[in-house]
């Protein structure tokens, strides 16, 4: 059989020829030839879900790396404050031909796939998280193997864990037994992601988040977002009731921290990223109680109480800690804010903006 033709009968049917085959220099030719024409691609983003507490304000970190002009936000609802400043589709990301129409007609090189719901929400009508959340990973990661896209991001979370993986320090690769659909989803992904990285060699890379506090969008029904709700409630109220037990500790990081990350990890050269389900990601963990106790060095007369719901299982089933030596090691990450000056930043912001 003629070279040529058996050369496309292993790529048709995504194989690789075994090493020594007289093959394997046209493969590595046709590679070098498809990343050269890759990397001469202006870089034009899709951020998908932009309207969430994580997507707006990425939204900005990358407006500030590749322009205003090459970043389009995306959502299903109308843009909301600063996502209006720049370019803005609205869609569903569940239609798969009006994602690829987007894809195409802005020459988009990298998408950022934020879209999906969250743990506590979740479990109000599982079915409907599964779906969303597997199946709008599985069209972003079709459109970059078929339209081939430089890069692809999507965020896991502590929430693909579970009550028998160990508690403290989580390591990089531990046992995942997630309990809620939100969990199970990101778990699943995970593997997705590594799968369609492996063999479609498609670029995609992931974070698994700790709880993410941000003052800028209000919380977005995450079993971690009281460390953002009770910030809002010191100012305008005083005191917070809070859905967790005082001393349930849970892994946590800044918004600006959540943002660092993510850049940096997307920006980092293929061959440092190491790890192709999600790197495990901190910078600090924390009780409610502290929380509290921070706030109160900055307004004195605030109260907390606490009234443990269906929430508190979901974070008891979940890390105390979370070891991410990898992503220190491989790609150079390092966290800036910690408990005493996030709280410090967040309270300061909120009251120039109530002003």
């Amino acid at each position: 059989m003629p070279a040529c033709l058996l050369l496309l009968l292993y790529l048709s049917h995504g194989l690789i020829p075994p090493i020594g085959s007289p093959l394997v220099p046209a493969i590595l030719f046709l590679n070098f030839r498809h990343v050269f024409v890759l990397t001469m691609r202006k870089t034009k983003v899709l951020l998908i879900g932009a309207g969430g507490q994580l997507g707006s304000e990425l939204t900005q970190g990358l407006w500030n790396l590749y322009g205003i002009d090459n970043v389009i936000a995306s959502d299903i609802k109308d843009p909301q404050g600063v996502l209006a400043e720049g370019r803005f589709e609205k869609f569903d990301v569940m239609q798969r031909d009006k994602l690829f129409e987007i894809l195409k007609k802005n020459e988009i090189t990298q998408v950022y796939h934020l879209a999906a719901l969250l743990s506590a929400t979740g479990e109000k009508d599982p079915r409907w998280a599964w779906k969303l959340n597997m199946e709008s990973l599985l069209f972003v990661l079709e459109a970059a193997h078929e339209l081939k896209l430089h890069k692809v991001y999507w965020p896991s979370s502590i929430a693909a864990f579970g009550p028998t993986t160990p508690k403290q320090e989580t390591p990089q690769d531990t046992i995942m037994d997630p309990t809620t659909v939100y969990g199970i989803t990101k778990l699943a992904g995970e593997l997705w992601c590594e799968y369609y990285f492996r063999r479609y060699g498609v670029d995609v890379r992931s974070l698994r988040y700790p709880g993410l506090i941000g003052w800028k969008t209000p919380p977005g029904g995450g079993t971690t977002d009281y460390a953002v709700d009770i910030y809002f409630k010191a100012l305008k109220e005083k005191k917070y009731e809070c859905f967790l037990a005082a001393d349930t500790y849970l892994p946590m990081m800044y918004m600006d921290d959540a943002v660092k990350a993510t850049l940096d990890l997307m920006e980092a050269p293929a061959e440092k990223v190491k790890v192709r389900t999600s790197y495990n990601i901190s910078s600090m963990s924390f009780c409610p109680a502290q929380i509290a106790s921070t706030i109160k060095k900055h307004i004195p007369d605030f109260e907390i109480t606490y009234k443990p719901d269906f929430r508190q299982a979901i974070a008891d089933s979940w890390p105390k800690s979370i070891d991410d030596a990898p992503a220190r090691k491989d790609w150079g990450w390092k966290h800036q804010f910690g408990l005493e000056e996030m709280t410090a930043d967040i309270l300061k912001n909120l009251a120039a903006e109530q002003k």
